[in-house]
C-alpha cells in the first residue's frame, strides 16, 4: 500500500502555549514531504518527528496569518544550514511570496536549493498536480483571503496475479498495459479479459484541509464523500457568537459540515488557548460526528485506513 500520512506538527491557533504550537501538518505522499501551514516553531517539531529536510517540496500556505506562516523563515534558513538542495515550492498569496522574497533577501543569501512561487488566490483552482495526487484550493471565509486544500490521490494501477500471467505466457511488456485494465490477446486470438489476469487497485483517497473558517456551505459543497477532514473548532458551542464574531468555527459547527458533506472521517484543531482540555470540544463534536478525533502535536495519522 503505497504510504499516504498526515504529522500533526501544531494545533494551537493564534497565541502559542505550553501545550500547543500554531498551525502546521505534513503530509507525506510517498515519502515526498509537503507542509500545510507553517506556524512558529514549526521546524523543531519537524525534527523533533523525525520528519526530513530534504524531502520537504511543497508548502501551502492558507493565509497571510502569522500563526499560519511566521515559522517560514527560520525553516527556509535551517534547510539552508542543512545544505537542502533541489527546490521548495511556496504557494501562497501575492504578498505572502513578496514578504517570504524579501525576508530571503535580507537573511538567507545564497540558498543551496531554489525556493520557488505559485502564487494562489481565493475560491477553487487546480494549483498542484503531479502523478500521484491533485491540489485543489477550498473557499473558506475568514476575517482576510483564505483557502483550504484538497488533496486527492489519482487513480492507481491494477495489481497482477503473477500465476495467471504465467498460466496465459503474458510476455512482459504486456504488462503494464495489464496494470491500465487493459485485456489480453493470446496469439492465437483468444480475448483474455483484464479481471482474470489482475485484481482490483488501491482505493484513492482524499483529505481536506480548512482552518480558519467560519461554518460555511461551500466548505460542504468542497468536500462532499471525501476520506479525511480536518477543520478548525477553535471555540466550544457555548462561545458560538464569539467564533461567529472573529470568523472561526466552533466544534459543533466543524462536525455539522463533516456530517452534511458525507465525510468518513474528522479531525479538529486550532484550539484556544482558553482550554487546559479539549475533551469538551472532542463531545461537542461526537454528539453530532461520531467519527472525530483531535489533533495534538507528534501525532501520525495513517490515511489509508478512513
Amino acid at each position: 500500500m503505497t504510504k499516504l500520512e498526515l504529522n500533526i506538527l501544531g494545533c494551537g491557533s493564534a497565541t502559542p502555549t505550553l501545550r500547543h504550537s500554531p498551525s502546521c501538518q505534513v503530509l507525506n505522499v510517498r515519502d515526498n514531504l509537503m507542509m500545510i501551514d507553517c506556524g512558529e516553531g514549526s521546524q523543531l517539531i519537524m525534527r523533533r518527528m523525525k520528519l526530513k529536510f530534504s524531502r520537504l517540496s511543497h508548502i501551502f500556505i492558507s493565509h497571510l496569518h502569522g500563526d499560519h506562516c511566521f515559522g517560514l523563515p527560520g525553516l527556509i534558513s535551517t534547510m539552508a544550514l542543512h545544505e537542502k538542495t533541489g527546490s521548495v515550492t511556496i504557494h501562497t498569496f501575492a504578498e505572502g511570496a513578496e514578504w517570504i522574497q524579501a525576508t530571503i533577501r535580507q537573511f538567507c543569501h545564497e540558498l543551496p536549493f531554489e525556493v520557488k512561487f505559485n502564487v494562489i488566490k481565493t475560491g477553487t483552482h487546480l494549483i498542484y498536480e503531479d502523478n500521484a495526487i491533485t491540489v485543489t484550493t477550498i473557499p473558506l471565509r475568514h476575517r482576510v483571503p483564505t483557502v483550504g486544500f484538497l488533496f486527492r490521490e489519482k487513480p492507481k494501477l491494477r495489481h497482477i496475479r503473477p500465476d495467471m500471467t504465467a498460466y496465459y505466457d503474458v510476455p512482459h511488456w504486456q504488462i503494464n498495459a495489464l496494470r491500465c485494465g487493459e485485456d489480453f490477446v493470446t496469439s492465437s486470438g483468444q480475448v483474455i479479459a483484464n479481471s482474470v489476469l489482475t485484481t482490483e487497485p488501491e482505493p484513492c483517497r482524499s483529505y481536506a484541509y480548512c482552518s480558519d473558517t467560519m461554518m460555511s456551505s461551500r466548505v460542504i459543497q468542497a468536500v462532499k464523500d471525501i476520506d479525511w477532514l480536518y477543520h478548525e473548532a477553535t471555540y466550544d458551542n457555548e462561545l458560538q457568537l464569539k467564533a461567529q464574531h472573529r470568523h472561526h468555527s466552533t466544534a459543533g459547527q466543524a462536525a455539522t459540515v463533516a456530517r452534511e458533506a458525507g465525510v468518513k472521517r474528522l479531525i479538529i484543531g486550532h484550539f484556544s488557548k482558553r482550554y487546559d482540555s479539549e475533551e469538551l470540544l472532542l463531545r461537542q463534536a461526537q454528539d453530532i460526528f461520531p467519527a472525530t478525533i483531535l489533533a495534538n502535536e507528534g501525532l501520525t495519522i495513517d490515511l489509508n485506513n478512513p
